[in-house]
């Protein structure tokens, strides 16, 4: 949730912070601000509610902000409601319209304990003017800052031994012009520096186009930036160093690229996601897990798999646990990492934990990592973002070589993962010995030839976009199927309401009987999936019951199965491949048909209300 971007260098920094900003956009829309410095001259502070073009709006482009030091902010709300005096930066005076206060701050995160904090702080004679957590951190450091007449860094230090929750915070004091302070714990925070100039932000792509050496900071750590420098700290105090990353992504795949949506665009960069992440993944015919540090041991030694994830990757999860239980004959339970983290967990020896996220920030499956390594339990993360806490935390990691996803609804690092999770399946049933040499080298040519055959699927969109818009004021649509057919379902269907705003639903096909046909009335539309040809014709059944009742169906499948055309109001066929595999092909229908019914309703693709690209909050 929310974005924070900082700079301090020779140029001016609002028209830096505002680009920074708007690749940042996908963390939050509710309101955006900027602080900025010139010289020693008192902050100024300008915020806007609703999207970031109101703030741009109302700076000039920042043309009306002069100054070479800043931070900004991108808010999805959490405490407070969205309007301008929630919105950040937050100052420590007691009034918004104190411009010489001595702390400016923004923050991503939620701090837990605020209302205790602010109980002490308003005995202490501050007075507050937001309902927001963060003006209650902000001005906890400046009562450490004014209390012990401590430098920054000891004051955030201070601040972040009493407050419980997460941040990533920057922050300016009126003392030191110039200088930007940072603090993290269990929310993302990047750090750039190049000559004579330095960048902090939440995400990479606010980076990228000026420069791709980044440094992450560790929980618990503080940073002190300066033009063309920057120093970590952690929590005693002392200076610490930490390891430079490279980013191999550049400017270009964070920008639209002509196309209209970010969404439209990475829909049809799936082909090269996945081929990107298999070519890391295979050579010489062979699975390589080598780089996660997967030995052939230790995938022989795994005796049951927990998958843990939220939302398309818990969808990923759903699909995997077919995929490795049909080929591996290895237990697998798919739980949300929200769940996962608070119940008993029973994990027994030989269990290996997976958690799957894009930004590798998500705070529940972060939580569910930390709570199976403390069980002495072995992790294996995957995810798109090198550097990120669940890269750095669990035991072994496989990265999905998406690149910079934009849209808040995911596609290409989607299908990403679930490439990385069927390589994975193929070696670990090589190494059970459930594959002969005949049908490893099959699967392991069904895999490589998908990135050809999504490509062959992406041409057959003018079909699916002359149905969305008919059927875009539907108001109820049921997504059903069977086997992998249902974890295909679960993401066309959460990939429908999350941009289209249409009631929409998944369901095991089995189970319509068991309640849900009974909300089946005229005009409602089912889609079934139909690429799984050993429960087809049972899954025919229950559209059939479906259309007594007055439904429209919708049918999915591979070309092979051409009588889905005889029974279904209108059909959509994608290539053959492996039963296996074929969600990787299936999904791009329907990501196609959320998208173009969410354009033909005239709603904002990329940015779907009430929605942030990545949850970094519980």
């Amino acid at each position: 949730m929310c974005g924070i971007v900082g700079f301090t260098g020779h140029r001016a920094a609002a028209p830096l912070l505002l680009d920074g900003l708007s690749m940042l956009e996908y963390r939050g829309y509710d309101s955006a601000g900027l602080a900025v410095r010139d010289g020693t001259a008192p902050t100024a502070v300008v915020k806007a509610t609703g999207k970031l073009k109101n703030l741009i709006e109302k700076t000039d482009a920042g043309k009306t902000m002069p100054g070479c030091c800043g931070i900004g902010h991108t808010r999805w709300a959490t405490h407070g409601e969205p309007n301008q005096t929630n919105a950040h930066p937050h100052i420590s005076a007691n009034d918004m319209d104190e411009m010489g206060s001595e702390v400016v701050g923004v923050h991503n995160g939620i701090i837990e304990n605020y209302a205790e904090i602010k109980q002490k702080l308003l005995k202490n004679g501050y007075r507050f003017y937001s309902g927001t957590d963060t003006e209650v951190a902000i001005k906890l450091v400046d009562y450490y800052y004014r209390k012990y007449k401590i430098g920054p860094i000891d004051a955030i230090n201070r601040m972040m031994v009493r407050v419980r929750g997460s941040y990533a915070l920057a922050l300016m004091f009126r003392d030191y012009p110039g200088e930007i302070y940072a603090a993290r714990k269990d929310s993302p925070l990047v750090i750039g520096v190049t000559e004579g100039e330095t960048f902090l932000a939440s995400d990479v792509p606010a980076l990228l186009q000026h420069t791709r050496d980044v440094y992450y900071i560790d929980n618990h750590q503080s940073a002190r930036l300066l033009p063309g420098e920057a120093h970590f700290f952690d929590l005693n105090g002392d200076e610490v160093q930490l390891p430079l990353t490279h980013v191999t992504w550049n400017a270009e795949a964070a920008q639209k690229g002509g196309y209209k949506h970010f969404m439209i665009k990475e829909i049809h960069e799936q082909p090269r996601a996945v081929q990107d992440t298999l070519n890391s993944l295979i050579r010489d015919g062979r699975v390589d897990l080598s780089a996660a540090g997967l030995s052939h041991d230790q995938l022989a030694a795994i005796q049951s798999i927990q998958i843990v994830a939220c939302g398309s990757a818990w969808h990923v999860g759903m699909a995997a646990q077919y995929v490795i239980e049909d080929l591996c004959e290895v237990p697998v339970r798919v739980e949300l990492a929200s769940e996962f983290r608070y119940r008993k967990r029973l994990l027994g020896p030989g269990t290996l934990v997976i958690v799957i996220s894009q930004s590798g920030e998500t705070a529940d499956s972060l939580a569910a990592l930390r709570a199976a390594k403390a069980m002495g339990v072995p992790t294996l993360a995957v995810v798109n973002v090198v550097g990120s806490s669940i890269a750095r935390e669990a035991d072994h990691v496989l990265y999905t070589l998406a690149g910079p996803e934009i849209a808040v609804a995911t596609t290409k690092a989607y299908s990403a993962q679930l490439s990385t999770l069927y390589a994975f399946a193929t070696e670990l049933a090589s190494v059970k010995g459930k594959l002969g040499e005949e049908k490893y080298a099959a699967l392991i040519g069904e895999l490589l030839s998908l990135p050809d055959k999504m490509a062959k699927t992406l041409q057959n969109k003018e079909r699916i976009q002359w149905f969305a818009a008919r059927h875009a004021n539907a108001r109820d649509i049921f997504f059903i199927g069977r086997g992998l057919d249902y974890a295909l379902c679960l993401e066309g269907s959460l990939k429908m309401k999350e941009i289209s705003y249409i009631h929409s639903e998944a369901y095991a096909a089995g189970e319509l009987k068991h309640g849900t046909i009974s909300l089946v009335e005229n005009g409602t539309l089912i889609i079934g999936a139909l690429t799984q040809k050993d429960v087809l014709e049972k899954t025919v059944s229950n559209m059939a019951e479906c259309r007594a009742r007055g439904a429209y169906l919708i049918g999915l499948a591979g070309e092979d199965s051409r009588e889905v055309a005889s029974f279904a109001d209108f059909s959509i066929f994608v290539p053959e491949t492996d039963p296996h595999f074929m969600g990787s092909l299936a999904i791009i229908p329907l990501q196609f048909l959320a998208y173009y019914t969410s354009v033909s309703k005239g709603l904002d693709v990329d940015k779907p209300r009430n929605l942030a690209k990545s949850v970094t909050v519980e």
